[in-house]
């Protein structure tokens, strides 16, 4: 099984320890160093102080971060963890797709989710209530704007005829990953991306941890609820005919489950015989230089243990 690791670069407080290129050198050094697979970033461009101050946690630009990282490492993936896509038009995020590929040596791996947060819809001027239909049409949008040939693509409110991004990216099909616990995400999974990427959210949390005013997704608390979804998603692609995808597990544990480096072993093995293929750990510390140490010994005790 591989291994992801949620970056920290959305604590601003204190603010030296996390939000300076210092950081980001020292951090991704430890996270290449210690075997992680990917680095994720998360991405709220602009949440409400009321989501905020019951919870809810802050996120720096996502490409932006990821591009910083990409310039102190060689071999971690640079992952979306995820990227609220209709946010944003496709094609800008092609761009930024294509650029951070090219001049990282194909490294990107996009997770993309509808989002929940009705107050950063409106202060990002998109229809909350159109989200789900955006998501399916961004992505088949992606899909032919990243081939580095000239497309054509209607969507709704946007025409490309005969445009071209250039240069494309390194990897001739850049993996999309879609996030969510929800049945409508498991299918858009099967149809439209290359990977499946729930998250745990205990009994009231989501992905960061937070209380249940912070989130509106659907529940997923445990291994019977993931081992359900997957069947769920194995019947529905031979339905239709199609592979099934990767599944890329947010978390081997619940939002403020506390595991020993033998617990995240044997929880890695239960879900790996599911059919998880990746599993992210999230590291611990106050301070930088605790969040890397806890990141060495994530590695040695769990990482090297799992490649054995």
């Amino acid at each position: 099984m591989k291994i992801n690791i949620p970056l920290p670069f959305d604590i601003i407080e204190p603010a030296d320890e996390f939000t300076t290129m210092a950081a980001v050198r020292e951090i991704g050094a430890a996270v290449e160093r210690a075997g992680f697979h990917s680095g994720l970033v998360t991405d709220h461009p602009c949440p409400t102080g009321r989501w905020l101050d019951s919870g809810g946690h802050y996120a720096q630009g996502p490409f932006v971060m990821l591009a910083l990282l990409a310039a102190c490492t060689t071999r971690l993936r640079l992952q979306t963890g995820i990227l609220v896509l209709p946010y944003r038009n496709p094609f800008g995020v092609a761009r930024d797709i294509a650029t951070l590929d090219r001049f990282s040596g194909g490294r990107v791996t996009l997770s993309v989710g509808a989002g929940y947060l009705k107050g950063e819809y409106r202060a990002m001027g998109v229809n909350f209530d159109a989200r789900n239909e955006l998501m399916d049409e961004y992505i088949r949008a992606l899909r032919v704007s990243l081939t580095g040939e000239e497309f054509t693509f209607e969507g709704d409110g946007y025409v490309a005829y005969g445009n071209r991004i250039q240069p494309g990216p390194v990897q001739s099909r850049v993996p999309i990953l879609v996030g969510g616990n929800a049945r409508r995400a498991i299918r858009r999974a099967v149809d439209l991306c290359d990977g499946w990427n729930p998250f745990f959210t205990g009994r009231s949390g989501d992905d960061a941890g937070v209380n249940t005013q912070t989130t509106r997704t659907l529940p997923l608390t445990g291994p019977d609820d993931l081992r359900a979804a997957i069947d769920y998603m194995r019947e529905y692609a031979q339905g239709v005919g199609k592979p099934v995808p990767e599944v890329v597990l947010g978390g081997l544990n619940s939002p403020g489950e506390v595991l020993s480096s033998q617990q995240l072993l044997d929880r890695a093995s239960i879900y790996r015989e599911m059919g998880v293929q990746t599993g992210a750990v999230s590291a611990r510390g106050r301070t930088r230089a605790e969040w890397c140490d806890d990141v060495e010994r994530i590695g040695a005790e769990v990482i090297a243990r799992l490649d054995a």
